[in-house]
């Protein structure tokens, strides 16, 4: 018999799919068979030629799963897939029977199964599959992600619980996550005695973390959909700061802090030049992680022929500086399959973070 968790969320961005990583390296020191799914796929990548969802092929090349993708994403809602729905040429009960099968093709061959939700517990329902009807369909405990300080966790806790047990699904614990440390137990102490008055168990997870929370230098080249150039060493290195170099070139040196990407745009010859010197100066490489160059004008040939010898890693770009700076500034990192130095913290961090005795018990 294979027991089953349903990994909810309030909403994006809880960290619901480190929470996923991370339950299932601890069940893997205990069962000989795990596997994963994400029934709704609302994030399409390709994964050896399976379209499937982003988070779910982040999975599987994480824990080498590759051979049960299609299982694992059942239903991707990928572009026209609502309007086809919705006009009828998928059937209204097509997407539920599809993740019931790979669930039951999954069960079959693991003896704990992780099943990931989409966003808040809403999400799905436009194709008549919402995470709160999967999670009560499938007969699979919830433990529902949260995210923020108290306020902002009692109430979106409480808008999605009401529609779990309107659906009749089980939420068997709110797990908080990116607690901020310095405030971990005075926050989960005031969130217990809210919720469990209420009959709700509350634990913490993750402290807020700015190596996972922060992008690298390849999730900026992506996100940017550009190659970085220079140093390839330095592509998984994650971005601290960022920095516009709009003050003297002096006073930008001055003001670098750790890990900084700069914003220079390609006038600048003198602070190209000199951030491109500093990068090979022990002392200043901790502080500088590259360069990213907006704007449409050439840069000189003599400072890109500096930049290139510097082997400085940057980015160049047609955007405005504005542009690029609001882009960058209000990108959220996800986790990738690269990402070695964040996913070996998750792993290792889980251990300490979680009781997994209580989080196998409550399976089913």
């Amino acid at each position: 018999m294979c027991k089953k968790i349903f990994i909810a969320a309030t909403g994006q961005h809880c960290g619901k799919t480190t929470i996923s990583l991370s339950l299932l390296h601890l069940a893997k020191q205990r069962y000989a068979r795990v596997g994963f799914i994400k029934p709704i796929g609302p994030k399409v990548f390709m994964l050896d030629g399976v379209e499937m969802d982003m988070d779910a092929a982040l999975i599987a090349s994480i824990y080498g799963m590759e051979a049960d993708r299609k299982l694992m994403s059942p239903v991707v809602v990928g572009k026209g897939y609502t309007k086809r729905y919705l006009s009828g040429e998928i059937a209204p009960e097509a997407p539920l029977e599809a993740i019931k099968k790979a669930v039951s093709e999954l069960e079959a061959k693991n003896d704990f199964l992780i099943i990931e939700g989409s966003g808040h517990g809403g999400v799905g329902s436009v194709v008549g599959i919402n995470n709160a009807q999967i999670a009560r369909t499938l007969d699979a405990p919830v433990i529902m992600v949260a995210s923020g300080g108290i306020g902002c966790v009692i109430d979106s806790v409480q808008l999605n619980l009401s529609l779990f047990q309107q659906q009749g699904a089980q939420v068997k614990l709110v797990l908080v996550n990116k607690l901020l440390a310095n405030k971990r137990e005075e926050t989960l102490g005031y969130l217990r005695a809210f919720f469990e008055s209420r009959q709700q168990n509350v634990a913490g997870a993750f402290d807020y973390s700015p190596t996972l929370a922060n992008p690298t230098l390849l999730d900026l080249s992506k996100l940017l959909k550009l190659p970085l150039q220079g140093d390839q060493e330095g592509k998984n290195r994650i971005i601290n700061h960022i920095q516009l170099g709009a003050a003297s070139s002096q006073r930008v040196i001055d003001t670098l802090q750790d890990s900084t990407l700069l914003i220079t745009t390609s006038s600048r010859d003198e602070l190209i030049v000199t951030a491109s010197a500093l990068y090979n100066i022990p002392a200043y490489r901790s502080k500088l992680a590259g360069i990213v160059v907006p704007g449409s004008a050439p840069v000189s040939a003599i400072t890109q022929r500096i930049l290139d010898d510097s082997n400085i890693p940057y980015l160049r770009t047609s955007q405005n500086t504005a542009e690029t700076f609001i882009t960058l500034t209000e990108h959220v990192s996800k986790i990738t399959a690269d990402d070695k130095e964040k996913i070996d913290l998750i792993k290792s961090t889980a251990e300490s973070v979680f009781d997994f005795d209580v989080i196998d018990a409550m399976s089913r």
